[in-house]
């Protein structure tokens, strides 16, 4: 199904059109969480450092095959808001070839690097071999996760969220089942994990591009280009900031992993644990600030700046309804929600994780503002300041976690994250108020 997000209510369109898209990424974080469920439960503590080691690594070229779908997405919903069919099924298509090249490119530099990096953070050597071999396996179905990815753009873009949450919950459920066969019975391991990652991602992104190949066939337009270099360079200046934004945040992440590293496996577990939830809750908020950035879009493809005022508001009340039951959940029952990942006797890897969660769950409802601001800065072009909002809280995060971990130990690297959202979240705030999103070219 297609959907005009530039007509009728508001907050009952973006509820219709981003809970599908809330429920995805839901689906989609939980076979990444049961990995280190998986991990943990089967083949110990150690197997969930080396998840949780690679993760900052895996993290960038998810950011990257994130940044080229928001890019894309964009673009094509400025197209379809504005009723330019030929010209979006012409961006369709150049979407398609060059992130495919683009996730060969990424796939060569995985498979070459994936120890040099893990190297670099500083992985203990006793988690190092099952963390290159969960990296290697990961970079190998790179494709996969850009084929999937730039599906879900487009279909997002034409206003569809339903059809990729299909799609999503049956990798999901795949996932999880080889997960419990590779890792149990199988005794595969860290290896069993991946490799069920891989298959599940597989099926979802094949999947996921027949389904598009055939919505974009059923639109009816002139015959548009297969490519365009004019059309690649306006997806560029969306996805380009997207990428960095998304990417500066992983390789933060890979100094700050650095950093954990250096307190031993135990934090490192504990860490990787809490990271998984703590990712659980920012990227179904970033899910919804992507739908935030299609309504914009479209609407500003339309020259409806009112209706986006008013997304704002809806947005913003959505995303703090989300927000709540994971504070609930972090803030009161942080032990319960580690001890899914590892047994009671692990202490010190629970402990690790309840003071990252207690520490950072509260200021979710805060991090909402400038999740919900970005989508719309993004959405409506306005693309220099949305970099501004979003480096300015992952420069602070990285320089607090250097400042405060000598004085007071793993809890400065705990306290960085809070810091840095607080900033960040009142200088978006700034922006909207601005208007300078209204005054993006689009």
């Amino acid at each position: 199904m297609v959907t005009d997000l530039t007509k009728g209510n508001p907050e009952k369109t973006l509820w219709k059109f981003t809970l599908p898209m809330i429920i995805s990424v839901m689906f989609q974080q939980l076979y990444s969480t049961v990995d280190s469920i998986v991990a943990g439960q089967f083949a110990g503590v150690n197997a969930l450092a080396a998840v949780g080691a690679s993760y900052p690594v895996t993290m960038i070229f998810i950011a990257i095959a994130n940044g080229s779908n928001i890019g894309c997405s964009v673009v094509i919903s400025q197209l379809f808001g504005g009723k330019r069919i030929t010209h979006m099924k012409t961006a369709v298509n150049t979407s398609i070839i060059s992130s495919f090249v683009l996730s060969l490119i990424l796939t060569t530099v995985g498979l070459s690097s994936s120890k040099t990096l893990l190297k670099a953070m500083g992985t203990p050597d006793n988690i190092m071999a099952d963390s290159v071999t969960y990296l290697n396996i990961y970079a190998a179905g790179m494709a996969f996760l850009f084929i999937y990815n730039i599906s879900t753009a487009v279909f997002t873009a034409l206003g569809d969220s339903k059809t990729p949450l299909y799609f999503l919950i049956f990798s999901s459920l795949t996932n999880i089942v080889l997960d419990l066969i590779f890792a149990g019975p199988m005794e595969m391991g860290v290896a069993g994990v991946a490799w069920a990652t891989f298959i599940a991602q597989g099926v979802s992104g094949i999947l996921a591009f027949i389904a598009l190949l055939r919505k974009i066939h059923n639109i009816k337009s002139e015959k548009p280009q297969i490519f365009s270099g004019k059309m690649l360079l306006r997806i560029t200046k969306v996805a380009v900031p997207s990428i960095l934004q998304q990417s500066f945040v992983s390789v933060g992440n890979v100094f700050i992993q650095g950093l954990i590293n250096s307190f031993g496996a135990a934090v490192v577990a504990g860490f990787a644990a809490a990271m998984k939830l703590n990712t659980f809750t920012i990227t179904t908020l970033v899910t919804l600030s992507n739908g935030i950035s299609s309504y914009t879009a479209q609407n500003i493809g339309a020259h409806n700046t009112d209706r986006v005022k008013k997304g704002f508001g809806s947005g913003l009340k959505i995303a703090l309804l989300v927000a709540l039951p994971f504070f609930i959940a972090f803030f009161f029952f942080p032990k319960y929600m580690m001890m899914i990942f590892v047994s009671h006797d692990n202490t010190d890897v629970i402990t690790a994780g309840v003071q990252f969660l207690k520490i950072v769950s509260p200021f979710y409802f805060l991090a909402t503002v400038k999740i919900i601001v970005d989508g719309i800065l993004r959405g409506s072009g306005a693309m220099l300041s949305f970099m501004v909002s979003t480096f300015t809280d992952l420069i602070l995060r990285v320089i607090f976690a250097f400042i405060l971990t000598p004085h007071i130990g793993q809890l400065g690297i705990w306290w960085s994250w809070p810091i840095g959202w607080i900033v960040a979240s009142l200088a978006s705030l700034t922006l909207y108020l601005s208007g300078v999103w209204k005054k993006a070219k689009v």
